[in-house]
């Protein structure tokens, strides 16, 4: 693409050579002559000076000395739908590996693409122009809608059913039995683990994240949420509409978590807690079982609670030393007066 016809794509405003053309995306310090990048801020500005980037996607208004730039009101979002343009995918083609193993009444659209050793069980369905990687497992009833990406080795149990345009990164499991016991008679018994697992259209899971089913009810990821890798959501959580939830979270059982909430990484959420929609826990928080998230200050520590709370403790826990110290000097003096 020119120059011109990506200010035409996103909407902005160019300065300088606007017939140059653009090839494909990169980071300022690496990119090319044919490369467009993105500075979002004065100091990537700066350092945009420096570089040999082909175009850069600026805010509105800026300007770098001797570069071509297009002005746009979030450079960032600018660069995700040129690189949409810039960087075509090549589709693996239509069609059935020949070492893949796959049931006689499972109904895969004619340009679905299922690469090697894939095993695909009874009743399964998969729809158009989804690609199903090396090694992926599709349980009995399993469904996997349009446009679907599944990456190596992703495993749906019995009756996993996702919806369009869902990329699952390589390891990922849906659908395997919750973590569920009851205790009696000096054992553990396992509580029984039958309900179902929906993962929502424009959904994206990590590498090795896994979705556990609902116990007797159903374990939902809602539309356009993005889960990180190596996170853990357990039997009967309901998960809304784009949320962010970040690495090594754990998710216990019967948790909802409203639209838009952001989870940082290695969060721990006990059992049946709600979540507001648009609420905030910042990264190592600890939410204790039946806890209310509300929406507003982002929640921090264990157990969790509002940030500006959270930073005002700490501060006088990092001043326990010097208090124990005070109080030493002080037991001392009063034992020298007896």
């Amino acid at each position: 693409m020119t120059v011109v016809e990506i200010a035409k794509l996103v909407g902005g405003d160019f300065r300088g050579k606007a017939e140059r053309e653009i090839r494909s995306v990169s980071a300022l310090e690496t990119a090319g002559p044919s490369d467009l990048a993105f500075a979002a801020d004065s100091r990537a500005i700066e350092q945009a000076s420096r570089s040999s980037a082909g175009c850069i996607l600026v805010p509105t208004g800026s300007a770098v000395p001797g570069h071509t730039t297009v002005g746009v009101e979030n450079p960032k979002l600018a660069l995700i739908r040129a690189a949409d343009r810039l960087l075509r995918r090549l589709r693996p083609a239509p069609g059935t590996h020949a070492t893949a193993v796959v049931a006689a009444d499972a109904l895969l659209a004619a340009d679905a693409s299922v690469g090697p050793g894939v095993v695909i069980e009874r009743g399964v369905r998969v729809g158009p122009r989804s690609q199903l990687g090396a090694g992926v497992f599709l349980g009995e009833g399993a469904q996997v809608g349009s446009d679907c990406v599944l990456h190596p080795g992703v495993k749906l149990y019995a009756g996993a059913r996702i919806g369009n345009r869902v990329i699952l990164h390589a390891g990922v499991v849906v659908g395997s039995d919750g973590f569920g016991y009851v205790f009696s008679d000096g054992r553990h018994q396992k509580f029984p683990q039958i309900g179902g697992v929906i993962v929502e259209d424009d959904v994206e899971v990590g590498c090795n994240t896994t979705i556990d089913r609902g116990s007797l009810g159903t374990t939902v990821i809602g539309e356009g949420t993005k889960i990180d890798n190596l996170v853990q959501i357990a039997h009967n959580v309901t998960i809304g509409k784009h949320c962010i939830i970040a690495a090594q979270t754990g998710i216990s059982g019967s948790v909802n978590v409203g639209d838009y909430a952001v989870i940082g990484g290695q969060v721990g959420i006990g059992d049946h807690v709600e979540i507001e929609s648009g609420a905030r826990i910042g990264s190592k928080g600890g939410i204790l079982p039946g806890k209310i998230v509300r929406r507003g200050p982002v929640i921090w520590g264990i157990p969790g609670r509002p940030l500006e709370v959270f930073k005002r403790q700490y501060a006088h826990l990092s001043r326990l030393p010097e208090l124990a110290s005070r109080v030493s000097a002080i037991e001392r003096r009063l034992k020298e007066r007896e």
